[in-house]
């Protein structure tokens, strides 16, 4: 597995719409890998592959409890509403509060093309919602409120 670079805010790929991914093959899996090692090492919670400079429709999240693969998610369901800050690894110290649906259901392939459904509340929901909006073109500061810059601290 290999640390990939991130790209960082003004970086064109990250405001394209991603095309869908065709075949789960070998550098599909490798990407993934990279993508998990990458975001690993930066101490993400998830990261999409626009985010490592790859224009297609992936996705990795870990909130710590387990990681998923996610390969052409589409949100099929969301239900309420919640605001929580958000930060994200292509802009290193900016966070912000967004407001997001509260649970979601995502449709998606994983890692071996399997078709599968995820229902998710809390951190988990939030990524899901985050990530996607990556593979469409849209960054978390578009809707942010109050944001802040400085290090965030995961133990407070």
């Amino acid at each position: 597995m290999s640390v990939l670079e991130i790209k960082k805010m003004g970086e064109p790929v990250l405001k394209q719409i991603c095309t869908p991914v065709e075949r789960v093959n070998k550098k599909i899996k490798t990407l993934l890998d990279d993508m998990a090692e990458t975001m690993y090492k930066n101490e993400g919670v998830g990261i999409a592959a626009p985010q490592v400079g790859v224009p297609i429709r992936a996705i990795v999240i870990d909130v710590g409890n387990k990681r998923y693969d996610i390969i052409n998610p589409v949100i099929t369901w969301t239900e309420g509403k919640i605001t929580d800050s958000e930060g994200c690894l292509s802009f290193p110290g900016v966070f912000g509060d967004v407001e997001r649906a509260e649970k979601v259901r995502v449709e998606y392939l994983n890692r071996y093309g399997k078709k599968k459904f995820i229902e998710a509340d809390g951190l988990l929901a939030r990524c899901l919602q985050h990530e996607v909006d990556h593979l469409d073109g849209h960054l978390f500061i578009e809707i942010a409120q109050n944001i802040v810059t400085g290090k965030f601290n995961r133990n407070e």
